[in-house]
């Protein structure tokens, strides 16, 4: 593939509870948290700031003043999560004129699509969080309602690590590992053919978790069409599927797989990075047509969370971002299943303990650089994923790929945000592509050649 380049209601359905379509909206808890203080019923209510005052603090010159002050941004609660909630509740999107951001936690990713499509008018969202490739294949109408195109423009990466997978207790010492053909193949092999196979879930088809469990997987010789049961089930119904024994792994961000631990029903296999360091993880987007109303207010919430992901980078600040996230009106659980993590810090449940401040999720930098720069280069990992599941005809790592990667990817207004919030060049990276990624199986992705990357995977749906 050559190098990257640089380069709109429907009607309003009735809302459920359901997997597909709950959503609570929230305005957020300004300030900070007690100092040292969290869990799950208590909320923050020291050092609140009223709207009037951030306003009155914030830095927008005239002209950069948002064409509104309003955006609704749907989110799943998970760590991916943390720039949204901590601009939110830090003040970040009122300093730059955004003093009406509404956070609307979602039950499920069919949730947080679904409210996409409707958008804000029709009781939905603007955007927000989202999986990979989620903003592409939104916009080509593939996991859409009837179809239909609902153009989505990508703008920040928030995040990389912070992912893992937890396995049932019933298999612990039976080698379910990071590298799963020194044994745990084995057992996969033998279930297969009875009448409970082991069943693995992820949170929603064709991205990011359902991308690294399949990697996983194919990794270790074990081929997740054919081999396993796989299955999608929201995060936070997670935990309480791995109490019923109903499902044997899952896929998902921090908090769930690490609260398995702690509620000792299962044990880590693995964290994502360790199968791949400082891989790319969710992204914020939104719909086009927002944008393009919006041009100035975009860049407004750009800042808003950047300034939140070199927050949540200051270590210094870990315990905070943990006691704010971990309150009722976000996360809802035990401080401490956020602030270990936040720290690097994993008891795997198998007896392996990692203490490593390079093993936790990240915001803004990490060992390669920026973390919030979107990288054209990574959509083409995940779309080239898609591709090799068969999720994704082959055009879409050619001409097609690329063409669908310029429409939803809008580095240049990244790009712009950052000069204009005062970001050091040094750390504005100057290309669309991070360049070749190593997986811990030694294979190797060349953004320049995603067939070849195909062609040096065993496992795979797409033949050549």
């Amino acid at each position: 593939m050559a190098e990257f380049s640089n380069p709109f209601n429907r009607r309003k359905f009735l809302l459920t509870a359901g997997a597909s379509a709950g959503v609570v909206l929230l305005k957020g808890c300004l300030g900070n948290p007690p100092e040292g203080v969290g869990g799950g019923s208590s909320q923050a209510q020291s050092g609140t700031q009223s709207t009037a005052q951030m306003v009155a603090n914030s830095s927008v010159s005239p002209e950069q003043k948002p064409e509104t002050t309003k955006a609704n941004l749907g989110y799943i609660p998970i760590v991916e999560a943390a720039p949204l909630i901590i601009a939110k509740e830090k003040g970040f999107f009122a300093k730059y004129g955004m003093t009406d951001v509404n956070l609307a936690k979602q039950a499920s990713w069919g949730s947080m699509r679904d409210n996409t499509e409707i958008g804000a008018s029709g009781g939905g969202v603007d955007g927000g969080q989202y999986q990979m490739p989620m903003p592409h294949l939104i916009t080509e109408g593939l996991i859409t309602k009837g179809n239909v195109k609902i153009p989505m423009y990508l703008l920040a990466q928030l995040n990389t690590q912070g992912n893992g997978i937890a396995v049932a207790s019933k298999h612990a010492g039976k080698q379910i590992a990071l590298d799963l053909s020194k044994g745990g193949k084995g057992l996969v092999d033998g279930l297969k053919s009875s009448k409970t196979p082991f069943t693995a879930a992820f949170t929603f088809a064709k991205v990011n978790q359902d991308l690294w469990i399949r990697y996983w997987l194919a990794a270790g010789g074990i081929d997740p069409d054919l081999d396993v049961k796989l299955i999608p089930v929201p995060a936070a119904q997670t935990v309480a599927n791995m109490k019923t024994g109903s499902m044997d792994a899952f896929s998902t961000g921090d908090p769930w797989p690490y609260r398995i631990v702690k509620d000792k029903i299962g044990f880590l296999a693995m964290l994502t990075a360790e199968m791949w360091k400082d891989h790319p993880e969710e992204y914020l987007a939104m719909r086009g047509d927002w944008v393009d109303k919006n041009p100035k207010a975009t860049k407004a919430l750009l800042k808003g969370i950047m300034e939140a992901q070199q927050w949540l980078d200051n270590f210094a600040n870990r315990k905070e971002a943990a006691a704010i996230l971990s309150g009722r009106n976000y996360f809802n659980l035990p401080f401490e299943i956020l602030a270990e993590p936040y720290e690097g810090k994993y008891d795997m449940g198998d007896g392996r303990v990692i203490d490593d401040k390079s093993m936790a999720v990240y915001y803004w930098k990490d060992s390669k650089g920026s973390v919030s720069y979107p990288y054209k280069s990574h959509d083409l990992w995940f779309l080239t994923e898609n591709v090799r599941w068969g999720f994704l005809p082959k055009e879409y790592i050619g001409a097609k790929g690329k063409e669908l990667i310029d429409k939803v990817n809008k580095e240049n207004i990244w790009k712009e945000a950052a000069k204009e919030l005062g970001v050091p060049a040094a750390d504005i990276p100057t290309s669309t592509s991070r360049g070749v990624e190593t997986f811990f199986d030694g294979i190797k992705f060349d953004p320049e050649k995603p067939e070849e990357y195909l062609k040096s995977l065993k496992i795979k749906k797409v033949s050549f």
